[in-house]
Formats: structure tokens, sequence, C-alpha cells
């Protein structure tokens, strides 16, 4: 049997919605409130959630936000192994080296242009530049790569 512990994202900032006018699908993009910040950070003290082996997440930006600060407060196999999976274990996380040919999938399917930008996490940036520090947020890393495809002839 397995124990699912159900956690709700903190509270979101529904303000932002009015602010910017958001309509649609894009109502559902806000982020949490400090309140709600606060909340998951007291979530995390719950020494049940100590146990649990995988946090699995929503994709709106509230339950990122609740999942990010839960993997943090309740610690980070993969920073903690520096993306390396030790010896004789088995972990659910991505290796660096699994995380890096992911990024670099997704990256190829746009080789065809001549620029683009990719938003996206400072953790998956690292791993495929090879940076050691923290990327700071809203920075720009530039990443150049040239397009290998072998090209085919149809009869």
């Amino acid at each position: 049997m397995t124990q699912f512990y159900l956690i709700r994202h903190g509270e979101p900032e529904w303000n932002i919605n009015e602010q910017y006018k958001l309509k649609g699908h894009g109502r559902d993009l806000v982020p949490l409130t400090d309140t709600g910040v606060n909340q998951v950070y007291r979530t995390a003290q719950d020494e049940r959630l100590k146990e649990a082996e995988l946090i699995v997440s929503s994709p709106y930006p509230r339950a990122l936000q609740t999942a990010a600060i839960l993997s943090k407060e309740l610690g980070n196999d993969y920073d903690a192994n520096e993306g390396v999976y030790p010896q004789g274990g088995t972990k659910l996380w991505e290796s660096k080296e699994l995380l890096k040919n992911r990024v670099e999938k997704v990256i190829d399917r746009y080789l065809g242009f001549q620029k683009v930008i990719i938003t996206g996490h400072g953790m998956a940036f690292r791993t495929l530049v090879g940076e050691v520090g923290e990327i700071p947020h809203a920075s720009i890393t530039e990443y150049k790569k040239t397009q290998a495809v072998i090209e085919t002839t149809r009869l």
C-alpha cells in the first residue's frame, strides 16, 4: 500500500489577475502570496513528510512553488550528491547526465532557428552548461549549439 500526502498549494496571489487584467488560462498562472509561502514552510515541518520518496506536482506555478519549497526544506538528494547517484543506491531523481540529456533533446528541436529564448530552471541550465555556482534569477546565459543533422534523400 502507498501512503500519499496530498498537500494543497499555499495561498495564491489572485490580485495579480486584476492588476494585469489576465484572461482565460493566464488567470491560473499566479504565484503564492507571502502568507502562502509561509504556510508551505510550516507544512514542511510535519515529520510525516520527511520519509517521502517523491514529490509530484501540478504544472501550475502555485503548485510548483509549493513543491519547490517542500523539496528544499525536506532535503534535496540531487544537490547533496552533486547530481551523481551514490554507489549501490537507487534514487528517484534524475542524475546530472539524464537531466542534461533531457534538456539537450528539447534544445535540439529548435536547432533550425537562429536565435531562441528558453525560460526554465537554474538547475537544468547549470547542468546543461556545466556551471558550478548558482545562476542568478532572470539572468541571461548564452548557449550555442550547432546543428548536426544527417541529411537523407527521399527517392
